[in-house]
C-alpha cells in the first residue's frame, strides 16, 4: 500500500520505465502468456505420469475374475425387462437380482421441485453394499452406473449394469476386502447421483427446497473413491477416461494413472477427450496433437459442467472418474466383458489397498495425452503473464493521477506535491463508489431474479420457460448496451473515470487469479478473450484515441450474453455446416435458450457457479468498462 500512497512513488526509475513502456509491456506480457500456453504442449514442458501413492500396488494384483458368462446372462435378462418398461427403471427386477446376490440392498427416493414451474419430478436410486469382512465398515468404494431407459437420447448403459451385477456377484465371494463396496444404480443421470450424495452426507448442495434428497436407510463407511461406468456395448474397442468434475474440479492424478494403466494392461485401446495417443515422429504433428487435446480439456473444464456422474463426488473430497466404453471396429481390437471386468477388478482391488485418502499426487493439472501431465507450477504462469498487464495498467494510471512529474520534470518537490494534492482532491469518492456499487447491485439482482421473473412472465404473458429467460436476457443486454448513450451529454471528471478504470482492472485481475485456484481453464479463456481489449481502454479526452471506434464496435460483442450466443452459433455452424443458413440459425437460437436455462438450473441444483460468476462478476465489470469507453470527460 505504501507504493500506491507515497507521493514520491512515481519518481523512481522503475516507475518512469513502466509509464514510458506501459502499453508495449502489457501487450508483450499478454503475448508471452499465449506463447507459454502453446509451449506447455511441448514434451520438454510436461512430464510422464507416475504413481505417488505406492500403497495402490498397481499391476501386482493377481486377477481372478471371469465375468463374461454371468454378465452376458444379466444383460439379456435386463434387456427383456427394459422392453416391458421402456420409460422407467425396472426397480423390481434390479432389487430382486441384488437380493439374490446376498447384498445389503436399499432404495433411495428423491424429489425435484422444478424451480420455474409448480411441478415435481420423482426418482429412485437402488444400491447394494458388500460389507468388508476384514473391517468395521469405516471406509467404502463406490461403483456406480446411470440407468438410461429405452426412450433416452443418451447412449445405452445396459451393458454397464450387467457388468456391475456380475462384478458384485464376484465380490460377494471374496474375503480380502478391507473396504465396503457400494454398487449404485442411479436414475435421471446426474440428478439421481447428486440426490444420493447429498443424502449420504446429509447436506444440501444447491438451493433449499429444489432437490429434496430424502434419507438413506443404509450406509457404508467414509467413501474413499468412486468409479462410474458407461459401457455402451457388450464388446468394446476403446475406453475413454473422463475426469472433469463440477466447477472444474479434478480427481487425484494417481486415480487417472491407475485407470489408464489397467486399461492398457488388458490390451484395450485407451483415450482421453475421445482422442487416442499419436505416435507421430514429426515433432510439429505431435505438438499439434498434444495442444489440441490440452485445449479440448480446457474448454470442457471451463464450463464447470461434469462430464459424468463422477464429477459430483469431488466436492465431498472423494476421488472419482468415469470409464466410457465404445464399440467401433475402426478404433482397435474388440474386447468383451472378460477384459473389461478384469480392468474393474484391478482398479477396485488397488483402491482396496489404500491405507489413507489420496493426497500425494496432483489435484491441479492439465493433460495433453493419456500418459503425460502438466503441473500447476507450469501452467499457472500463462495466466499470471496475461493478468500482469491488468495490474501494470492500473498502476500506471494511478501514477499518472497522483504524480505531477508526468506533466513536467522541471518542477521542484514542493510544487509537485501541491499539484498532486490538487489532482487527488478532484477525485469524487462518492461518485466512483456509486458507479461500482450500482453495477454490482444489478449483477447480484440478476443472479437472484430468474425464478421470480420467469414465474411472472410464464404466468401472465404465457411464454415458455426457455423463451421467458432468453427474452429477459435479451432485454437486459439491449438496455446495458444503450444506457450509456442516454447520458452521452453528461460529463464526468477525467480523474473519476480514470480511477473507475483502475479499480476495475484490479478487480478483474484479482477475480481471474481467484477463479484460477479452482477452475484454471475458465480464468485462462476469460483472460484470453478480454485482456487485449481492456489494455486499450482509457478514459475519453477531447480527442479520441486510436482504438475508440474499434472498441465501440467490439465491446458490445464481448457482452457476456452476446458472447455466449456467438460461441453457440459458431459451435452450431461447425457441427451442422452442411445445413441451410436458416436451419443453423434456428438450431443456434434453440441451443442458446437451452444453455441459459440449464446454466441457471445447474446453479440451483448442483451449485455450479458458472452462471453466478458470469452474472454477478463479469457482467458488472463489463458495464464499468463500457462506462469508461462511452463517458465524456472534462
Amino acid at each position: 500500500m505504501g507504493l500506491l500512497t507515497d507521493p514520491r512513488a512515481g519518481n523512481g526509475e522503475i516507475a518512469k520505465l513502466i509509464l514510458k513502456w506501459e502499453k508495449p509491456l502489457c501487450y508483450l506480457l499478454y503475448l508471452a502468456g499465449i506463447i507459454w500456453t502453446m509451449l506447455l504442449a511441448v514434451p520438454y514442458f510436461n512430464d510422464n505420469t507416475y504413481y505417488s501413492e505406492n500403497a495402490l500396488l498397481p499391476g501386482l494384483v493377481k486377477k481372478e475374475s471371469n465375468l463374461m458368462s454371468s454378465a452376458k446372462q444379466f444383460y439379456h435378462e435386463l434387456n427383456a425387462e427394459r422392453e416391458r418398461f421402456p420409460d422407467k427403471m425396472p426397480y423390481l427386477w434390479l432389487l430382486a437380482k441384488l437380493h439374490q446376490l446376498h447384498l445389503d440392498v436399499f432404495t433411495h427416493n428423491f424429489t425435484l421441485n422444478y424451480p420455474f414451474r409448480n411441478q415435481k419430478y420423482e426418482g429412485q436410486n437402488i444400491y447394494g453394499i458388500v460389507r468388508a469382512p476384514r473391517a468395521a465398515s469405516t471406509e467404502a468404494i463406490v461403483v456406480s452406473v446411470p440407468y438410461r431407459p429405452v426412450t433416452s437420447v443418451q447412449p445405452d448403459t445396459t451393458p454397464s449394469i450387467a457388468l456391475v451385477l456380475a462384478f458384485a456377484q464376484f465380490c460377494r465371494r471374496q474375503k480380502y476386502w478391507a473396504k465396503d463396496i457400494i454398487f449404485l444404480i442411479t436414475e435421471h443421470e446426474q440428478l439421481g447421483m447428486q440426490a444420493w450424495l447429498d443424502a449420504y452426507h446429509e447436506v444440501t448442495s444447491g438451493h433449499e427446497d429444489v432437490l429434496i434428497s430424502g434419507d438413506l436407510s443404509g450406509r457404508a463407511g467414509s467413501i474413499q473413491a468412486a468409479i462410474n461406468l458407461e459401457l455402451h456395448s457388450m464388446t468394446i474397442t476403446s475406453i475413454d477416461v473422463k475426469v472433469e468434475g463440477l466447477n472444474g474440479q479434478l480427481p487425484n492424478l494417481d486415480l487417472f494413472n491407475l485407470a489408464q494403466n489397467m486399461i492398457n494392461k488388458e490390451g484395450i485401446r485407451r483415450s482421453f477427450q475421445r482422442r487416442f495417443d499419436t505416435f507421430e515422429k514429426d515433432k510439429f504433428k505431435k505438438w499439434l496433437y498434444h495442444f489440441n487435446t490440452l485445449m479440448s480439456m480446457s474448454l470442457t473444464q471451463a464450463t464447470g459442467v461434469p462430464t459424468g456422474n463422477h464429477g459430483l463426488f469431488h466436492r465431498f473430497g472423494i476421488e472419482a472418474i468415469s470409464l466410457e466404453g465404445f464399440d467401433n471396429s475402426k478404433e482397435g481390437t474388440q474386447r468383451n466383458f472378460y477384459h473389461v471386468g478384469r480392468v474393474i477388478e484391478s482398479i477396485i482391488r488397488s483402491l482396496n489397498n489404500l491405507l489413507e485418502r489420496f493426497h500425494q499426487s496432483y489435484f491441479f493439472y492439465l493433460l495433453p495425452c493419456t500418459d503425460r501431465y502438466i503441473s500447476i507450477a507450469l501452467y499457472m504462469l500463462s495466466l499470471v503473464l496475461m493478468v500482469a498487464g491488468l495490474f501494470i495498467k492500473a498502476f500506471s494510471m494511478w501514477l499518472r493521477l497522483q504524480d505531477s512529474s508526468v506533466k513536467s520534470n522541471n518542477e521542484n518537490e514542493t510544487d509537485k506535491i501541491i499539484t498532486e494534492n490538487e489532482t487527488i482532491s478532484e477525485i469524487s469518492v462518492g461518485s466512483i463508489a456509486s458507479k461500482i456499487l450500482w453495477t454490482h447491485t444489478i449483477g447480484f439482482s440478476l443472479m437472484s431474479s430468474p425464478k421470480f421473473f420467469t414465474l411472472f412472465i410464464t404466468q401472465y404473458i404465457g411464454l415458455s420457460t426457455e423463451d421467458a429467460i432468453y427474452y429477459s436476457f435479451l432485454i437486459i443486454t439491449k438496455l446495458s448496451i444503450l444506457w450509456t448513450f442516454f447520458n452521452i451529454r453528461s460529463k464526468s471528471k477525467h480523474s473519476n473515470i480514470a480511477l473507475v478504470c483502475v479499480v476495475t482492472c484490479v478487480e478483474l485481475g484479482t477475480v481471474l487469479m481467484c477463479v484460477a485456484m479452482h477452475n484454471f481453464s475458465l480464468a485462462l479463456i476469460t483472460a484470453f478473450v478480454y485482456v487485449p481489449f481492456i489494455l486499450s481502454i482509457n478514459p475519453k479526452k477531447k480527442t479520441s484515441y486510436r482504438f475508440r471506434k474499434i472498441l465501440y464496435l467490439m465491446w458490445p460483442l464481448l457482452h457476456p450474453f452476446v458472447l455466449t450466443s456467438l460461441v453457440i452459433l459458431i459451435y452450431t455452424f461447425i457441427h451442422f455446416g452442411d445445413e441451410a443458413v436458416t436451419s443453423i440459425l434456428i438450431r443456434s437460437l434453440n441451443a442458446t435458450k437451452q444453455a441459459f436455462v440449464l446454466s441457471i438450473i445447474d446453479s440451483m441444483i448442483y451449485g455450479n457457479w458458472f452462471y453466478n460468476v458470469t452474472v454477478a462478476v463479469m457482467f458488472p465489470i463489463w458495464l464499468l468498462y463500457w462506462n469508461v469507453i462511452c463517458q465524456n470527460t472534462q
